[in-house]
């Protein structure tokens, strides 16, 4: 792959990211923030963005959504299919839940 895809690929699951993340702030602020590990500053930006903004956010060659996963238990949870996949799920869900909010300076 080469690094043009590269970029072209980020910037893609940017626009996705971005406008499933207004998306649901808009509809559920409280639930989007929880499920996206958002700042309730963060959740208020997102919501009031512009078309021409999030584009313009999208555009950048850096990704804008991260994973969550600090720890090999919470994505053991997540990946494990041995499982019940309904525990393990809501397993992680409630570690993830307790984990604090990195602040975006």
């Amino acid at each position: 792959m080469n690094p043009a895809d590269t970029y072209n690929d980020i910037k893609e699951v940017n626009l996705a990211y971005l406008m499933l993340a207004q998306n649901m702030v808009r509809s559920d602020k409280e639930a989007a923030i929880f499920r996206l590990g958002l700042s309730e500053e963060i959740a208020d930006i997102l919501a009031k963005l512009t078309p021409g903004q999030v584009l313009k956010m999208a555009n950048s060659e850096m990704l804008l959504c991260r994973f969550r996963f600090e720890d090999s238990l919470l994505l053991d949870l997540l990946a494990n299919h041995e499982r019940d996949r309904g525990v393990g799920h809501i397993h992680a869900a409630i570690l993830a839940a307790g984990k604090p909010v990195e602040a975006v300076a």
